[in-house]
C-alpha cells in the first residue's frame, strides 16, 4: 500500500506493491515474504484482480457484493464476490465489450455491448442469448419502467430493443451524424444523448419525441483558443438529481448545468485537453464533490466553488471509473494489467466487507517511496581531502558521479565524527584570518587596477580592446565583452576560477591562444600600474591628449584601410609559423618532464630496494657436506664407463662406429602426474570396451545399368 497526500487529503493507493506469481510453490512464497519489505507490506483487498493485458470496463452490482470487469486479451469478463474477496468465475467472448450493464441486483442477467454490433445477454449459467445492431455501438443503457434497451452509436437513430417483447422497435431520429454516449435520469425517466454536434438532446419516452436541445459545443470552446478545428463532441452525462446535470467533453471541459437554463453554472477545464470519460456525483456524507475522469487524472472537484478537493494520477492510461457507494472506495479500470484500487477516508468510510482498512491505513501508510540514493551522501572531491578518505578514491566504497562521489553515509559520519577537532581548528583559523583583513584595511594600501585573479588573462584582454580600436577586427568582439559584462566578474576575482598555469592542456593550447608578447604585457602591466598611482591631474591630461590623438587616428584611418589587408596576411602567416614553433616546443618540454619524473620514479623504486637489502641483518650458518662424502669422492675417481653403467637413466650401447649414448630428461612433478594420469585413463577405457565383432551387415547387392556396374 502506498499514500499520497495532494492538497491535505490522503489517497490510499491499495494495489500499490509487489505482487507474487501464481506459478511459485508456497515455500517459495513464504520465503520471499519473509526476504521483501515490499511484499510483506502489501495489501490485496481482492485476491487476482487483474486482467491478462489491459481492463477496459468496471462495475459493480446494485446490492453492492460483486465486482465485474472486462478486459483482453482474450476478451473475457471476471466476477469478484466481495464476501469472500476473491474471484467468482471468468468467462471468454468471441470480441472486445464497448460496455456493459448489469440487469438484476447481483450478477445474474447482464448484458454486453461487443465491437462487432453483437449484443449478448448472460445469466448464472453463460452466454443466453445475442443479437446484432445495425450500426456499431458506443453506448448502452435500460429503461427499467418499459424493459427497453437504448443503443447509440455512428448512426443518427437511437435504437429501442423491448426484453419483454423480444423484438426491435422503432428507433427515434436524432439530428446529429453520430452519438457518443446515453443516460436516463432515475427521477424523471428523460433520455439524454450526448452527439458529435456537441448537442445534448432530451428524448420523453412516454411520447417518443424530442423534449429540448441543450447545445454544449458554443460553451465548450475556450475563448483563449486562437484557431477552433472542430467543434467539442459530448462525451459523458451524468445526473446529480432531477434538475443538476454534468456534461463532459472531447476537449476536456466539464460543463455543470441546471436543466432550466441553457448556459452552465460553472466551467471546470481538465488543462489537458484529453476527453472527459467520466462523471460522477458524490453527495454522501455531507459532502458534495464531483469526480470526473479523462485517460491521465481522476480530479475531484467541490460542485459549488469549482475549488480542487485531491486528485489522483494515472500510471497508465484510465480507462473507467466506478465509486463503491457510500463509502470512499475507487475502482480504476486502466490500460495495464494489474486493475487499481483506491481508498480516500475523506469521501467516506470502508465498505462492510472492507472494514478493516480503517485500521491498516494508519499502521501500514508509507508516506514516500525509497530512492536509491537515501542511504547514500554526494561529497566532492575537496570534501574527500578535508574527511582524509582521499585514499578511498578507486575502491568499492566510492562511486564516481559528476564532479564528486557516492558513499554510504554510516561512512560519512563515522569520518566527520573522527574529522570533528580539525574543522574546528580550520573554523577557527578562518575567523583569524578574516579579523586581520579587516584589521589591514585600515591601513594605507596602494590601490592597483590589476586584479588578483588570472591577472595574465586580464592584461590579454585588455590589450586586445586597445588593438581593436586602431583594428577593426571582428575577432575581437566576443572577446572585449568579457571585460564589459557583469557575469563574468567573478573571473578576475573568485580564486575557484583561476587558470592552472601548469596543466598540461593549457600549456598545450596557451602558444595557440596567447598572441601578447611580453615587452607587450610589461608595458601594459606598468601602463595600468602607473595609472592607479597618478593624481586626477594627470589623468585630465592624458584625456585631453588621447582626445586628440583620437582625432588624428580617425584621419589617419581612412588612408591606412588599404594597407590594412596586406599588412594583415603577412603577420597571419608570421603568426602561424610562430605558434607552430612554439607548440612543438611545448610538446618537447612536457615529454621532457614526462621522461625526467618516469626516471626519478625508477631511480627511487631502486634506492627503497638497496635501502632494505643494506637494512636486512644476514645470518650465515656453515653448509653440511650433503654431496655423500667418500662415496662421491670414489665415484669421480671412476672413469667415464663406469659412471654411466652405474647411472640407471642412461644406457650405453657399442655398435660397429662406436657407442650410442640413450639417456632420459627429468620432467616435473606435474608433467609426470598429467602422464600417468592419462595412461590409467586409457587403461580404464580399454577395461570397459565392448567389441562390435558380433555385429553382421547384410551386404548390399550390386546394381547394374546397361550391362555395368554402378554400386
Amino acid at each position: 500500500m502506498q499514500v499520497s497526500t495532494t492538497n491535505d487529503v490522503k489517497i490510499y493507493n491499495l494495489s500499490a506493491g509487489k505482487s507474487l506469481p501464481d506459478w511459485i510453490s508456497e515455500r517459495k512464497r513464504r520465503k520471499l515474504v519473509k526476504q521483501d519489505i515490499d511484499i510483506r507490506r502489501r495489501i490485496e483487498l481482492i485476491q487476482d484482480f487483474d486482467m491478462p493485458a489491459i481492463s477496459e470496463v468496471i462495475r459493480v452490482s446494485k446490492d453492492g457484493q460483486y465486482v465485474l470487469a472486462t478486459g483482453t486479451y482474450k476478451p473475457r469478463v471476471r466476477c469478484y464476490d466481495l464476501n469472500n474477496l476473491g474471484l467468482k468465475f471468468e468467462r471468454c467472448m468471441d470480441a472486445e465489450v464497448v460496455t456493459f450493464d448489469i440487469l438484476s441486483d447481483d450478477y445474474s442477467k447482464v448484458v454486453f455491448l461487443q465491437c462487432d454490433r453483437y449484443v449478448e445477454f448472460h445469466t448464472q449459467q453463460g452466454r443466453y442469448y445475442r443479437f446484432r445492431i445495425p450500426k456499431y455501438g458506443r453506448d448502452m443503457t435500460y429503461h427499467a419502467s418499459t424493459c427497453d434497451l437504448y443503443f447509440v452509436g455512428s448512426s443518427h437513430q437511437i435504437y429501442r430493443f423491448n426484453l419483454e417483447q423480444g423484438r426491435f422497435l422503432n428507433p427515434l431520429e436524432s439530428e446529429a451524424s453520430a452519438l457518443n454516449c446515453i443516460k436516463i435520469n432515475p427521477e424523471h425517466n428523460l433520455i439524454c444523448v450526448g452527439t458529435v454536434a456537441g448537442k445534448v438532446e432530451a428524448w420523453d419516452p412516454r411520447s417518443r419525441s424530442r423534449a429540448a436541445v441543450l447545445d454544449c459545443g458554443l460553451q465548450a470552446i475556450v475563448p483563449e483558443t486562437e484557431q477552433v478545428t472542430s467543434v467539442p463532441a459530448v462525451t459523458s452525462i451524468a445526473y446529480r438529481d432531477g434538475l443538476n446535470m454534468g456534461v463532459g467533453t472531447s476537449t476536456g471541459l466539464v460543463l455543470l448545468y441546471d436543466i432550466r437554463s441553457n448556459k452552465p453554472m460553472r466551467t471546470k477545464d481538465h488543462m489537458y485537453g484529453l476527453p472527459i470519460r467520466k462523471v460522477e456525483y458524490h453527495k454522501e456524507y455531507n459532502n458534495d464533490l464531483i469526480l470526473s475522469m479523462d485517460s491521465q487524472t481522476v480530479k475531484i472537484w467541490e460542485r459549488e466553488t469549482g475549488k480542487p478537493y485531491t486528485s489522483i494520477e494515472a500510471t497508465a492510461d484510465f480507462t473507467d471509473m466506478c465509486l463503491y457507494k457510500q463509502s470512499g472506495l475507487i475502482f480504476l479500470a486502466n490500460e495495464q494489467p494489474k486493475m487499481q484500487t483506491f481508498y480516500v477516508p475523506s469521501l467516506g468510510p470502508a465498505p462492510k466487507w472492507a472494514s478493516f482498512l480503517d485500521s491498516l491505513t494508519e499502521e501500514l501508510e508509507e508516506s514516500r517511496t525509497a530512492t536509491v540514493y537515501d542511504d547514500y551522501k554526494f561529497v566532492t572531491k575537496q570534501e574527500l581531502y578535508e574527511l582524509g578518505l582521499d585514499h578511498l578514491i578507486g575502491s568499492a566504497l566510492l562511486r564516481a558521479h559528476m564532479h564528486g562521489f557516492y558513499m554510504d553515509v554510516r561512512l560519512y559520519r563515522k569520518a566527520l565524527s573522527a574529522k570533528a577537532p580539525s574543522r574546528t581548528e580550520t573554523l577557527k583559523k578562518d575567523f583569524i584570518r578574516s579579523e586581520i583583513d579587516k584589521m589591514r584595511e585600515k591601513r594605507v594600501q596602494v590601490s592597483s587596477n590589476l586584479p588578483s585573479v588570472n591577472k595574465d588573462l586580464f592584461l590579454k584582454l585588455k590589450a586586445e580592446k586597445e588593438d581593436s580600436a586602431s583594428k577593426k577586427r571582428q575577432k575581437k568582439k566576443a572577446k572585449e565583452s568579457l571585460l564589459e559584462d557583469n557575469r563574468f566578474n567573478s573571473l578576475f576575482t573568485d580564486a575557484n576560477f583561476e587558470v592552472d598555469t601548469n596543466e598540461e592542456t593549457y600549456r598545450l593550447l596557451n602558444p595557440v591562444v596567447s598572441k601578447l608578447d611580453k615587452t607587450k604585457l610589461k608595458e601594459m602591466e606598468d601602463k595600468l600600474e602607473g595609472r592607479s598611482r597618478r593624481g586626477r591631474g594627470e589623468d585630465d591630461q592624458e584625456s585631453d591628449i588621447e582626445a586628440k590623438n583620437s582625432e588624428d587616428d580617425d584621419l589617419a584611418s581612412s588612408s591606412d584601410e588599404d594597407d590594412d589587408g596586406s599588412d594583415d596576411e603577412e603577420e597571419s602567416s608570421d603568426d602561424e609559423h610562430q605558434w607552430t614553433q612554439e607548440v612543438k616546443r611545448a610538446h618537447k618540454n612536457i615529454q621532457a618532464e614526462r621522461a625526467e619524473a618516469q626516471r626519478a620514479a625508477r631511480q627511487q623504486k631502486v634506492q627503497q630496494k638497496l635501502s632494505k637489502i643494506s637494512q636486512a641483518q644476514h645470518k650465515f650458518a656453515e653448509l653440511e657436506d650433503t654431496s655423500g662424502g667418500k662415496q662421491a669422492r670414489k665415484k669421480s675417481k671412476q672413469s667415464l664407463e663406469a659412471r654411466l653403467d652405474s647411472e640407471e637413466v642412461a644406457e650405453v650401447k657399442a655398435t660397429e662406429t662406436g657407442h650410442t649414448f640413450t639417456f632420459t630428461m627429468d620432467k616435473p612433478k606435474q608433467v609426470k602426474r598429467r602422464e600417468e594420469e592419462a595412461a590409467r585413463h586409457l587403461a580404464e577405457r580399454k577395461e570397459i570396451r565392448r567389441s562390435a565383432k558380433h555385429l553382421k551387415k547384410d551386404k548390399i547387392p550390386p546394381k547394374f545399368w546397361m550391362g555395368k556396374r554402378v554400386r
